[in-house]
């Protein structure tokens, strides 16, 4: 399950409560937890730099204000979003017509190619454009990229050369998410910013 930052320490507060005797334990950048009952818990923190030894420290590293970026990219629609701490700083969605597949018996298939094609790279073009405004001026101070909808289409937009730099700093693949709107980039932020709890229950 993925908690947000800001819960987690409410989240293994239940825990404690719900198994008696915890232990929490941090090694090589995980947070884990073992019960008597059986039950284990691992956790990685995300932006480790060694300095997280014990539970607490896990609390206080999540509230620093870490920096991130957020792109998200499908064939038609984009979202870009500069996050520091809990705050969007600055953020922008936006859409361009793509045509979906003919139908059989359509038009010259090969000029309604021609034509879905220059409108994905007009669609890709505008989101480098944005990722770029956005995050390049930033990309030094980013502690992290999430990325999320069409895997393809993240590509066409991350692979150019002068949005390298970006590439370039660590990447969390957020989910392929639905045609980015302003709802699906607060979701996407609300993943960015969350830890994976791994749960083991020796009951299930």
């Amino acid at each position: 399950m993925d908690v947000p930052w800001e819960r987690l320490a409410g989240w293994v507060g239940r825990y404690d409560a719900r198994h008696a005797a915890t232990v929490w334990s941090v090694s090589d950048g995980v947070l884990e937890a073992s019960s008597p009952d059986g039950s284990r818990v691992a956790i990685a923190i995300p932006f480790d730099t060694g300095e997280v030894t014990h539970l607490d420290d896990v609390f206080t590293h999540l509230s620093r204000p870490w920096r991130l970026g957020i792109v998200l990219v499908r064939r038609g629609g984009f979202a870009v979003a500069r996050v520091t701490g809990p705050e969007t700083v600055e953020s922008k969605v936006g859409r361009r017509h793509v045509q979906g597949k003919t139908k059989a018996g359509g038009w010259s298939q090969h000029r309604f190619a021609n034509r879905r094609d220059n409108q994905a790279k007009a669609a890709f073009d505008a989101a480098a454009e944005h990722v770029a405004r956005l995050l390049l001026p930033h990309a030094a101070g980013l502690a992290m990229v999430g990325t999320g909808g069409d895997r393809n289409a993240l590509s066409a937009v991350l692979e150019r050369p002068r949005l390298r730099v970006l590439a370039a700093r660590p990447q969390r693949w957020l989910g392929g998410f639905a045609d980015p709107n302003r709802d699906v980039l607060a979701q996407a932020v609300l993943a960015a910013r969350s830890v994976t709890v791994r749960l083991y229950d020796p009951d299930s």
